[in-house]
């Protein structure tokens, strides 16, 4: 991490985030805002409310250096978790470590792929950095009609100042590229049929619940 040109060395701690991070909320909303001035594009508002309940259901990653806030992503179902998006990628623009978006996207692949087992994931997004880190979880490059049919998905664009080249092309296509991973039978998915043939076997016992794969309060140290 380079801070005031002094370099300096923290852990990286990425986690399921929980209620007690919702203090974080305003901040991130408002990088959120403007790396979509900075950039140009993208959806620019995020709801306080709606980042808070990903992080009290346990829909988000959070990580940090050290003690300092320095990233986020949160999921998102569609079509009764037919459809699972990855959304809101941040960073913290003040630190510079190598690696930080990529380690905060493939732990929120790995909840994603631990909680919904048999959802779609899918994107949309006009970053070249996040394509490239999509297609190295697997994700391949489809067209609109391919992606979820969801209203509630694609009216979260309406802040993105080039919304109106959506509606003009009836969602069939606008600057963003599209992107879906649809390997259910990945060891996810496999481990997912095999706890449901354990808890069918397991029935008549009235065996206790399975430990979930991703609980909040869990740590990756990086």
């Amino acid at each position: 991490m380079r801070v005031a040109g002094t370099i300096v060395s923290f852990p990286m701690i990425l986690r399921v985030a929980d209620a007690a991070d919702v203090q974080y909320v305003d901040t991130l909303c408002q990088w959120y805002e403007e790396s979509a001035k900075q950039r140009g594009v993208g959806i620019a508002k995020r709801d306080p409310n709606y980042l808070k309940k990903k992080m009290e259901t346990g829909n988000s990653i959070i990580a940090f250096i050290g003690e300092q806030l320095a990233g986020f992503c949160y999921i998102e179902t569609f079509e009764d978790n037919k459809f699972v998006v990855n959304s809101g990628l941040i960073v913290n623009t003040q630190l510079r470590k190598e690696g930080l978006g990529r380690a905060i996207k493939h732990e929120v692949f790995k909840l994603s792929r631990s909680k919904y087992p048999q959802a779609k994931l899918f994107g949309i997004t006009t970053s070249a950095a996040v394509m490239k880190m999509n297609t190295e979880l697997g994700y391949k490059p489809v067209t609109f009609p391919d992606l979820t049919h969801s209203d509630d998905f694609w009216k979260g664009c309406a802040s993105c100042k080039y919304y109106p080249i959506l509606q003009e092309n009836e969602r069939r296509m606008c600057l963003c590229t599209g992107m879906v991973y649809d390997n259910l039978n990945d060891e996810y998915g496999q481990a997912a049929k095999a706890q449901e043939t354990i808890d069918f076997l397991d029935k008549p016992a009235e065996t206790g619940a399975a430990t979930p794969a991703l609980a909040p309060n869990t740590d990756f140290t990086i």
